[in-house]
């Protein structure tokens, strides 16, 4: 049994589409931010007190791209895992790794000097950007023509940028999110969640 730990307003969200890909049945334990993350019993789970976790049998994983990563390779049924295995595992780091460090420091104010950018893993945002339209340009999905947990992850994080203006809205990212967004699994992850969202905030407003 797969037991997913999340809350709507996480990066949960991106496995929720996972799990959703994956057509398999699963648990949700929804969790509130703030005590119930820091509480010993899912402390035992993720240590580091966040959502997403991962539960599968003995198996725990945290963080959303390994998350995708793992139910990608446990079940090869599904087909997110490409054969193009170099292409994928450079697209889920560079996604894990230089984009969402640029996007979290840009939207924090800072962006390293010009003479800065030889030691930040990134480069730039407009070296991300770079990478990221002129690849998205000749590739329909991240690993060619086959969509995989890659599109999953990456595509999450480039929608999310686009929809809160923390990511430029290029020619190249605005055609791959609309060749995505309307992908059965992501609009039924995308109604649970945003169902769970309504339930707490009217839990909160009653309370």
């Amino acid at each position: 049994m797969l037991t997913f730990y999340t809350n709507p307003l996480s990066r949960g969200r991106t496995v929720r589409w996972m799990l959703e890909e994956l057509g398999r049945p699963y648990d949700t334990v929804v969790l509130e931010f703030g005590a119930a993350m820091k509480a010993p019993t899912y402390l035992a789970v993720n240590p580091m007190g966040k959502v997403p976790a991962l539960v599968h049998g003995t198996e725990i994983v945290t963080e959303a791209a390994a998350i995708c990563t793992y139910l990608a390779d446990a079940f090869p049924e599904a087909a997110l895992m490409p054969d193009r295995r170099g292409a994928f595992y450079r697209w889920m780091f560079f996604g894990a790794g230089p984009l969402e460090q640029a996007v979290i420091n840009g939207s924090m104010g800072w962006e390293p000097a010009p003479e800065m950018t030889g030691r930040v893993g990134y480069g730039s945002m407009a070296d991300v950007l770079a990478t990221l339209s002129n690849h998205l340009a000749h590739n329909r999905y991240f690993c060619g023509e086959q969509f995989s947990a890659a599109d999953v992850y990456v595509g999450s994080q480039i929608g999310w940028g686009l929809g809160f203006e923390t990511l430029p809205a290029t020619p190249e990212l605005v055609a791959y999110w609309n060749r995505i967004k309307d992908r059965p699994a992501l609009l039924r992850a995308n109604a649970l969640d945003d169902a769970l969202a309504r339930k707490e905030a009217g839990n909160e407003a009653s309370g």
